[in-house]
C-alpha cells in the first residue's frame, strides 16, 4: 500500500518528489507528506496534509529548496487519515525523518517502552516507533543506526531514512514491502513503485528482504541488515513514462478498458508454436518430464487474482485434465495445508508484491514444493520467488481497479493450460482450435468495447439500484464473482455473486424488482440450465441483465458478445461488465481510480 520516493542529487528535490507521489498515489491517498534538506542545510524542513497530493501541494510555500529528500502518500492503517498521521514522521528534536509501508508487528510493545522512557508521541502510527528508535541510536553511522532500530522490529516495511546529521545520504531497507531504486547520472532514486521512477531514470536495482541500502549523489551501495555487502546489479524497466499517462482519457480505468486489445495480444505476441499446435512459455523451467509428473494444480491469489485463478483452474482442468482448483492466498497460508509434492502452485499477482500471495509462496518453497508465478511486474518479488512462470504483460496499470491485467491474466492462464494440456493428451486438432481462438479474441474485445454506448445506457438505467446480483454457472461462476467484485469496488453499489444452480438454495429469497440480477449465459453445453435460472427469477418478478451469446428471451436486456471457443469465453464475457462497472460509478459520481478505502498494491495483511 501507500507510496514512497525519495531523492538525492542536484536538482530542486520539491517538484520531483510531488511527481513522484502523483504517479503514486494510487497507491494511497488520505495523506500526504514531504521532508527537504541539502548539503548545507542546517535541518529538515517537512510539510503534510490530510488528504490528496494536490492538498500537500498547496500548502508547500515558495521557497521549500533542497536537493535532497522523501516523501509519502498514505494507505491508513495504524491511525485515521490527519496531518499528525501522516508520513514522514520527526523525532522530537527534527533530526530524523521516516516514510514507511507496511506494519510494525510489535509498534505497541515498542510504544510503551519509548513512553517508559521519556518519549512524547505526536501520531497514532506505528511509523513514528522507527523514527525514535533511529534517533536514540548511538551508533557513529546512520547505517548502524538504522540496522540497530531494525533489529528491535517485528513486521513488514519498506522505510526510507534522512538524518540531519547525515545531509549527504537516503537509507533504505526493505522486509515484505517494496523497496525499489533508481539510478541516474549524479542524481539517486528511491521509491516503492517504478511508477516514480520512469520519467527519470529506467535503470533499477530491487532491493530483496533483510536488505538495506546508501544512496549518495554519486553512488549507490547495498547491503543485509546484519551489515554484509550485496552485489546488486542494475536492470532495465522495459515501461515507459508515457505508460503511466491517462492518454486522452478521462480516467485511467476508462483507458485501461480500452487498452484490452493491445494488452491482449502482447501477451501472445511470440508464444505460439505453430508447428506442434502449441505455445512456448521458456520462463516456466518445467520441462515436458516434470509437467507429466504432476499430479494437481493449486492456484493462489487474491481479489481479482483469484478470480483470474479460478477461470485459470477450470482451463487446465478441460485442456490439461489435470486436477487444479483456486484458493484465496490470504485463506492458505493461515490454514496449515498440506503440501503435497506432486502438486504444481501457482502465484497469481498483478503487482507481484501482494503480502499475502508472497507470504503463501514462501511459506510453499520452505515446505519443498515447486511454484511458479504469474504476475505482470518483471523482477518483482514474487517473480524472484517463484521456481518459474508466466509475466502477463498487461503494461502498467494505475486504476486501483483491475481490468487489463485481469484479462491478461486470464489469457496467461490459457497459454499455461494448452502449453501443459499438449504434452499430456490434448490433440493436435484441440490445440489448434485454442490457437485460433486466442488469436481472434484481441478483435473480439474491439467488438464488445464498439458497444460502449449502449452498455453505458444500461448502466444509467440500473445505477438506482442498492444492490445487485450476479450468476454464472462453471465457467460463468467466475465471471460473475469478479463482476460483481468490480461493481462494488468502483461503484460502491452492494453486489453478490452465486453460482446459478444455487439459486433455489436460498438465494431466491432475495428476488424481487428492486434487485436487478446479472446472468452469464454463454452458447455452451450448459445453455438450457441456464436458461431455466432465468425462468426461476422471472417467475419471481426479477429485472434480468444478460451476457450472452445471443438474445436472451426471458432477459429484460441483453448484451450480446461474440462467440469464441467454450473454453476461452469466460475472457470475454468479463469484458462488458467492466464497462457497465465503469459506466454505473460515472452515473453515480464515484472517484474512479480512487475508490474509497483501496489501495493497488496490497503490501500489508
Amino acid at each position: 500500500m501507500c507510496g514512497i520516493v525519495g531523492y538525492i542529487g542536484r536538482r530542486d528535490v520539491a517538484p520531483l518528489l510531488l511527481e513522484g507521489l502523483q504517479r503514486l498515489e494510487y497507491r494511497g491517498y488520505d495523506s500526504a507528506g514531504i521532508v527537504v534538506t541539502g548539503p548545507k542545510a542546517a535541518a529538515l524542513k517537512m510539510i503534510k496534509a490530510k488528504g490528496r497530493v494536490r492538498d500537500l501541494e498547496a500548502r508547500i510555500p515558495k521557497r521549500f529548496a533542497g536537493t535532497t529528500g522523501i516523501a509519502h502518500t498514505r494507505w491508513a492503517t495504524h491511525g485515521a487519515p490527519s496531518d499528525d498521521n501522516a508520513h514522514p514522521h520527526l523525532d522530537g528534536e527534527g533530526r530524523v525523518a521516516v516514510v514507511h509501508n507496511g506494519i510494525i508487528d510489535n509498534a505497541a510493545e515498542l510504544r510503551a517502552k519509548l513512553i517508559a522512557d521519556g518519549v512524547e508521541f505526536r501520531s497514532e502510527t506505528d511509523t513514528e516507533v522507527v523514527t525514535h528508535l533511529i534517533a536514540r541510536g548511538e551508533a557513529e553511522t546512520l547505517e548502524e543506526r538504522v540496522q540497530g532500530a531494525l533489529r528491535l522490529i517485528e513486521g513488514t516495511y519498506g522505510i526510507a531514512v534522512l538524518h540531519s546529521a547525515f545531509p549527504d545520504r537516503i537509507v533504505a531497507a526493505r522486509n515484505g514491502s517494496p523497496v525499489v531504486l533508481g539510478i541516474g547520472e549524479k542524481e539517486m532514486f528511491v521509491a516503492s513503485d517504478v511508477a516514480a521512477l520512469v520519467a527519470h531514470t529506467r535503470q533499477i536495482v530491487t532491493l530483496d528482504d533483510g536488505e538495506m541500502a546508501t544512496l549518495k549523489a554519486d553512488d549507490f551501495r547495498t547491503y543485509t541488515i546484519e551489515g554484509t555487502r550485496t552485489t546488486a546489479s542494475p536492470t532495465t524497466v522495459e515501461w515507459e513514462a508515457e505508460s503511466y499517462d491517462m492518454g486522452g482519457h478521462d480516467t485511467y480505468m476508462h483507458k485501461e478498458i480500452c487498452e484490452q486489445p493491445d494488452a491482449v495480444d502482447r501477451v501472445l505476441r511470440g508464444r505460439i508454436d505453430e508447428r506442434f499446435a502449441t505455445v512456448r512459455l521458456g520462463g516456466l523451467n518445467l520441462d515436458a518430464r516434470e509437467a507429466r509428473a504432476v499430479r494437481r494444480v493449486k492456484i493462489l491469489g487474491c481479489g481479482t487474482s483469484y478470480h483470474a485463478g479460478m477461470i485459470g483452474a477450470q482451463m487446465i482442468e478441460e485442456l490439461a485434465r489435470i486436477p487444479s482448483d483456486a484458493e484465496p492466498a490470504s485463506e492458505f497460508r493461515y490454514r496449515n495445508p498440506v503440501v503435497d509434492p506432486d502438486t504444481l502452485y501457482i502465484a497469481v499477482s498483478q503487482s507481484g508484491e501482494t503480502y499475502d500471495v508472497l507470504a503463501a509462496v514462501q511459506e510453499l518453497k520452505r515446505k519443498g514444493a515447486r511454484v511458479l508465478g504469474v504476475v505482470n511486474v518483471v523482477g518483482s518479488a514474487i517473480a524472484r520467488e517463484a521456481d518459474g512462470g508466466v509475466y502477463v504483460h498487461a503494461g502498467p496499470e494505475v486504476c486501483v481497479v483491475s481490468t487489463k491485467c485481469f484479462t491478461n491474466t486470464t489469457v496467461a492462464f490459457a497459454l499455461l493450460a494448452l502449453h501443459l494440456g499438449r504434452i499430456r493428451d490434448l490433440s493436435v486438432r484441440d490445440g489448434r482450435r485454442i490457437i485460433e481462438g486466442l488469436r481472434r479474441l484481441p478483435a473480439q474485445i474491439s467488438e464488445i468495447l464498439a458497444q460502449e454506448e449502449h452498455i453505458r445506457e444500461l448502466a444509467q438505467e440500473y445505477a438506482a439500484a442498492r444492490s445487485m446480483m450476479f450468476i454464472g454457472r462453471v465457467r460463468g461462476y467466475p465471471v460473475a464473482r469478479e463482476a460483481s467484485l468490480k461493481l462494488k469496488e468502483v461503484s460502491y453499489v452492494h453486489a453478490e455473486a452465486y453460482p446459478a444452480s444455487e439459486l433455489k438454495h436460498g438465494p431466491l429469497a432475495l428476488i424481487e424488482p428492486a434487485l436487478p440480477t446479472v446472468a452469464i449465459v454463454p452458447d455452451d453445453d450448459l445453455l438450457e440450465k441456464n436458461r431455466a435460472a432465468l425462468e426461476e427469477i422471472k417467475a419471481r418478478d426479477g429485472r434480468i441483465l444478460a451476457v450472452a451469446h445471443q438474445e436472451q428471451p426471458k432477459a429484460d436486456r441483453t448484451v450480446v458478445v461474440p462467440k469464441n471457443e467454450d473454453e476461452l469465453d469466460p475472457i470475454l464475457m468479463g469484458i462488458p461488465l467492466q464497462l457497465l462497472a465503469y459506466h454505473t460509478a460515472l452515473a453515480l459520481g464515484r472517484d474512479i481510480d480512487k475508490p474509497r478505502n483501496l489501495a493497488k498494491s496490497v503490501t500489508v495483511e
